[in-house]
């Protein structure tokens, strides 16, 4: 029997969104989760939500899982590790491939819009969107604007932080992860884009000098930047970072900055308003309600030395 949707990523917080609206909008026989582990499985099943595994590092796990599927979200790894991450999507393609999955839809970065960039963090959705390609398998890229909800991490700001360094800035498509999510369930179910790539962005862009001023605005701070060489933004990140990040992550984050400075990260689109059929929120009007909630709003990932 054939399966509509099945979603991988659902125990993290994209693909949660995507589950979660069709968990609310499509009968429940049509979509099942996925995730690397079989112990989410009764936390699923326990509401009603078919499970099935999926594991990028094990591809017979992914063609069992794969099977029948009509729509198969490729939710990317979070691993910053580019050819660990190739190997991995090879893995997934393949097993689409093999399992003759109708459509791959695929959550990508915006860096460049609708054109290639050279920032580290966009290499192996470049490479990914090529493997689809050569694999001759519908698929959408969907690149998607940075996360709103992860403004620490990206200008490396903590609740105690007085100066944010950074080696470049310029306007950035800053966008909800939840609109994103919602706009890409939202385009599952309605269908086409064969073979494309689409852009998910909000409409207006900022600068990590403008969330400062929100920052300061909000809670009352008194926060600078200061704009530093690549070389003493690794030296200086690497030796205070409260998160405890190493110099490889600063290395990596610093050509995001250089591309962001070039306006890499500034392209918008119209056409995640017209799948959600509002606006999606500006970045200035999100991060000031984070901070209205909790003015020491904090990003998971900006801390490694948490465990």
């Amino acid at each position: 029997m054939a399966l509509k949707y099945l979603i991988t990523g659902v125990t993290g917080g994209l693909g949660a969104q995507v589950l979660s609206y069709l968990f609310e909008n499509v009968p429940s026989s049509e979509y099942a989760a996925a995730s690397s582990n079989e112990s989410n499985r009764k936390r699923f099943e326990d509401r009603g939500i078919a499970f099935r595994v999926v594991n990028y590092e094990d591809p017979e796990s992914m063609e069992i899982a794969f099977k029948d599927v009509e729509n198969l979200l490729f939710v990317s790894t979070n691993t910053f590790d580019v050819a660990r991450r190739e190997k991995q999507h090879q893995n997934f393609v393949n097993a689409a491939k093999k399992m003759n999955v109708k459509h791959v839809w695929y959550t990508s970065l915006a860096f460049g819009g609708f054109e290639d960039s050279k920032a580290d963090v966009q290499k192996a959705h470049l490479i990914t969107e090529e493997m689809m390609r050569k694999a001759d398998i519908n698929f959408t890229s969907i690149r998607e604007g940075l996360y709103t909800d992860a403004f620490p991490v990206f200008m490396g700001w903590y609740p105690s932080t007085t100066k944010v360094y950074l080696s470049g800035d310029g306007p950035m498509a800053f966008t909800l992860r939840a609109e994103l999510g919602e706009a890409t369930a939202r385009l599952m179910v309605k269908g086409g884009h064969d073979r494309e790539i689409v852009l998910f962005t909000a409409q207006q862009t900022v600068t990590f000098a403008d969330i400062v001023d929100v920052i300061n605005e909000t809670t009352g701070r008194q926060v600078e930047t200061e704009i530093v060489s690549p070389e003493e933004f690794v030296k200086i990140k690497t030796a205070t970072d409260e998160g405890g990040k190493p110099e490889g992550f600063f290395r990596a984050i610093e050509t995001w900055y250089a591309a962001i400075a070039k306006g890499d990260a500034g392209f918008t689109d119209p056409l995640m308003a017209t799948l959600l059929e509002r606006e999606p929120t500006p970045a200035r009007d999100a991060i000031r309600a984070f901070l209205e909630e909790n003015r020491d709003y904090e990003w998971h990932q900006n801390y490694v030395n948490r465990g």
